[in-house]
């Protein structure tokens, strides 16, 4: 209706009903407006996402165990292009494939001696370790250094990873020695490892270089490094003990 027909409309109503009028307009008017806001408001609501569905749930686990190699340059992989293709990369290849929850860390340094090994063992401890392979004494035997000094430092590992983490399981690899040292040296080299394991109750691998040590087509030039191929065996003769502890 125009402003026009309302003024004649008024025109004719009488003065009383022309008040009722409109205050009968006013109440639609006032309808309308609440009406418009209650639409607006619960149109906002719907589209307000509410605390809790705004809020991501975080489920943090920290389930992952740690398995950590701590060796020289056959744990380190020299020689390889990719350190990957090094026995502990190769282990972390077969946990992946089984789905274990286990996380394998390499921590070999190409030259490493046992009295270099204990000299970083507290610095390596400061993460979590569950499983600690020791694979350390060929460069010593190497160097000709005395048995005593190479036991005594492989004790003296062992014993700074129980008093620094009690539940962590050890693991200690055995080495040999070429023939070209001296048989009563090779062998007392050899029986050394077996003596550690048995005095300190440790899982135990008599030979880590077993069928690739001296066998020139899984050898680098040089004949001490496994090839990529030598590595697949290394890392299959630590499984044989590993797995039962996983």
């Amino acid at each position: 209706m125009s402003k026009a027909e309302n003024r004649q409309l008024m025109a004719i109503l009488p003065t009383p009903l022309v008040h009722k009028f409109l205050k009968f307009c006013y109440f639609i008017i006032a309808l309308l407006v609440l009406s418009c806001g209650e639409t607006k408001k619960d149109t906002q609501t719907d589209a307000t996402p509410s605390k809790e569905e705004t809020t991501p749930t975080k489920t943090t686990t920290n389930s992952t165990k740690t398995i950590l190699c701590f060796g020289d340059s056959i744990t380190a992989g020299y020689g390889l292009e990719d350190s990957e293709d090094a026995y502990p990369g190769v282990l972390q290849e077969k946990i992946d494939a089984l789905q274990l929850d286990y996380t394998v860390i390499n921590s070999g340094l190409s030259g490493e001696t046992t009295a270099g090994g204990k000299s970083r063992i507290d610095w390596v401890l400061n993460q979590k370790v569950d499983i600690f392979l020791l694979e350390l004494g060929a460069n010593d035997g190497l160097r000709g250094v005395p048995l005593s000094e190479t036991r005594a430092n492989l004790q003296a590992i062992i014993d700074i990873v129980k008093q620094k983490s009690p539940k962590t399981t050890i693991i200690l690899a055995g080495m040999e020695l070429p023939p070209n040292m001296g048989q009563e040296y090779t062998t007392e080299f050899r029986q050394l490892y077996a003596d550690l394991a048995q005095q300190n109750n440790l899982d135990f691998i008599p030979f880590i270089l077993k069928d690739v040590g001296g066998i020139k087509a899984l050898n680098q030039k040089g004949g001490i490094h496994p090839t990529v191929e030598g590595h697949q065996i290394v890392a299959h003769t630590v499984w044989e003990v590993l797995q039962p502890l996983l």
